[in-house]
């Protein structure tokens, strides 16, 4: 009888430590998730996080109520947060590697999966840019435009191309939505799979027709391609390069440093913001605070219904679906959004949600 009241008290006790070292992680985790950059605080729910439908509940509250016309910018954060982040990456050089960097046939490791390696061809070579395409450039308001659905009927065009240096992302349509979206594009990113869903994988000549047109549009921008990250979409990074040379294009094409989104990754664990892999607008706000004295951010909401349980679509172009909260996401969408409101609370940048205010 006593053996079993003994191993009664070890087995409770036991289970006793295991709930308090559980609280203890999730104490530690959570106050991991609530320090930024400095002095800041992240003081927003971790509901933002944990559950939409939470958020959906919180629509009259000062947490997304975040006074986008009396927002100022706080000029010696932008300037502490430009210094932060140059200590983990240089933007202006990290942006893209350069012919220097390479010679046709050089082999290097994918930069998420280092046991396989892709060949440095002729024509992906003859189209790295000589300097950096960033070189020395600097710029008043920069916009960063997202692709999430709650840009449609928001009126944003004309403020959106009002800005000197607006970035896009995944090559996203703008003209059948210009009034919502803009149409100016100086630097726009192009993740390889945007071929295969954008452009039916080039299988017939109409899907490269619309291709090249697109590209045609861009006249002098930077086409950012990501064609070191992981395999599988090299032949499409080589379709995309021959066409660009076989029609003379005039998109100025980069392709980012091998060590960039470690880099980014890096600057923002480090501010406790623990991020799995930056997702491309993060990673494009984290760029932008090199050349950029004053950033405007658009098209990020990582939610499937807006404040007033309407239904929002992922991208405002398809009809694509996406799990923001899914652990099997390579992102933490919700997470950063609540990481840059924090930031547009606080005058670093500005973070537009709803309807734009007509000038």
């Amino acid at each position: 009888m006593r053996s079993i009241r003994k191993r009664w008290t070890i087995c409770t006790i036991s289970l006793l430590l295991i709930f308090y070292k559980t609280k203890e992680m999730a104490r530690t985790e959570e106050h991991q998730e609530t320090q930024l950059i400095g002095d800041g605080e992240l003081c927003l729910s971790r509901s933002l996080v944990n559950s939409s439908d939470k958020i959906i509940r919180k629509a009259g509250s000062s947490i997304f109520q975040h006074s986008v016309e009396g927002w100022k910018i706080n000029s010696s954060l932008v300037l502490e947060i430009r210094k932060n982040i140059l200590r983990f990456l240089d933007a202006e050089r990290d942006v893209s590697v350069v012919k220097s960097s390479f010679k046709p046939g050089d082999v290097i490791h994918y930069v998420l999966d280092r046991r396989r390696t892709l060949n440095i061809s002729q024509d992906l070579h003859s189209l790295l840019p000589e300097v950096s395409p960033m070189k020395n450039r600097r710029f008043k308001t920069c916009a960063v435009v997202g692709n999430s659905g709650i840009l449609l009927d928001s009126e944003c065009g004309k403020e959106i191309d009002s800005h000197n240096f607006v970035i896009r992302c995944n090559l996203a349509p703008v003209v059948e939505f210009a009034a919502d979206v803009g149409t100016k594009s100086d630097f726009i990113t192009m993740n390889p799979s945007v071929v295969q869903r954008a452009f039916g994988g080039f299988r017939n000549e109409s899907d490269r027709e619309k291709f090249v047109h697109r590209l045609s549009m861009l006249n002098d921008s930077v086409l950012w391609i990501p064609a070191f990250m992981v395999k599988g979409g090299e032949k499409h990074v080589e379709w995309v390069n021959a066409l660009i040379l076989k029609n003379k294009l005039k998109v100025r094409t980069a392709y980012p440093s091998l060590r960039l989104i470690h880099a980014v990754r890096g600057y923002w664990l480090t501010n406790k913001v623990p991020i799995k892999r930056p997702s491309t607008g993060l990673l494009m706000y984290t760029l932008a605070t090199r050349f950029c004295d004053e950033i405007h951010l658009y098209g990020f909401w990582p939610f499937p219904k807006d404040l007033n349980g309407k239904a929002v679509k992922y991208h405002y172009y398809d009809d694509l679906k996406y799990r923001y909260f899914s652990n099997a996401s390579p992102h933490r969408m919700p997470l950063e959004f609540k990481t840059l409101n924090v930031l547009h609370n606080r005058g670093a940048l500005k973070l537009t949600t709803g309807k734009c205010v007509k000038q």
